[in-house]
């Protein structure tokens, strides 16, 4: 299992969120890569935890979807197939074109927009440098923000697992998502229609964007 910056130790009494936010990160950023099996042992010694809290952290994660437990095998971390690619975008569409109509008609759209506008321009500068972590980074936090700006808490809930998903995907599929202009562009111009409307163009920017990040992952882009 390798090392890295998540599956730490606790610095703090141990619960069951605290171990599946780690838990989480670890999966999201390749720390447990897609279809690594979880040893519970090996897990418990490295987080400082006794396997009760451990195996309820595990729990969360196997019902967000992020673990699949496998009868006489164990629990592993899910693959990101092309279909698996797809079906969480349909999801994650939904859960963002949801997020900015709310934000469209609540009124407070410019604000949103503007906060938005600077994780674009963070992303842009990041892309100038080739900085592909921080690229992504920014990536994530506007589609993040978007979200949570439309102050829905189950929305967020079910939009952050998705997240990690997404981030499974960077990850592991790296190749063919490298950031570019064009995607800045994409996540700009998002931005900017949630401050002019109308709300059917922010729907059709989010379909297209999301349908470029299957591209994409997929490898569709590239035969």
């Amino acid at each position: 299992m390798n090392s890295g910056p998540y599956v730490q130790p606790l610095a703090q009494q141990s619960t069951p969120g605290i171990i599946a936010d780690k838990l989480r990160l670890a999966i999201g950023h390749g720390e447990l890569p897609a279809g690594m099996q979880l040893i519970e042992a090996d897990l418990a010694r490295r987080l400082g935890v006794s396997r009760g809290p451990l195996r309820e952290g595990i729990q969360r994660l196997t019902q967000e979807g992020l673990l699949i437990a496998v009868r006489n095998r164990g629990v592993f971390v899910i693959e990101m197939t092309p279909e698996n690619v797809r079906d969480m975008y349909l999801a994650r569409g939904a859960v963002e074109r949801v997020a900015a109509e709310h934000i469209l008609a609540d009124g407070d759209a410019d604000e949103v927009s503007a906060t938005l506008l600077a994780i674009v321009d963070t992303m842009a500068e990041a892309v100038g440098r080739k900085a592909i972590d921080d690229s992504s980074e920014a990536d994530i936090a506007f589609h993040t923000e978007l979200v949570a700006l439309a102050g829905s808490p189950r929305l967020s809930r079910m939009h952050e697992t998705l997240m990690t998903e997404t981030r499974m995907c960077i990850t592991a599929l790296e190749p063919t998502y490298r950031p570019s202009d064009d995607r800045v562009e994409e996540h700009r111009a998002i931005a900017k229609a949630l401050a002019t409307g109308p709300s059917s163009l922010v729907d059709r920017l989010l379909l297209e964007h999301m349908d470029d990040a299957i591209r994409r992952l997929t490898g569709r882009d590239h035969g």
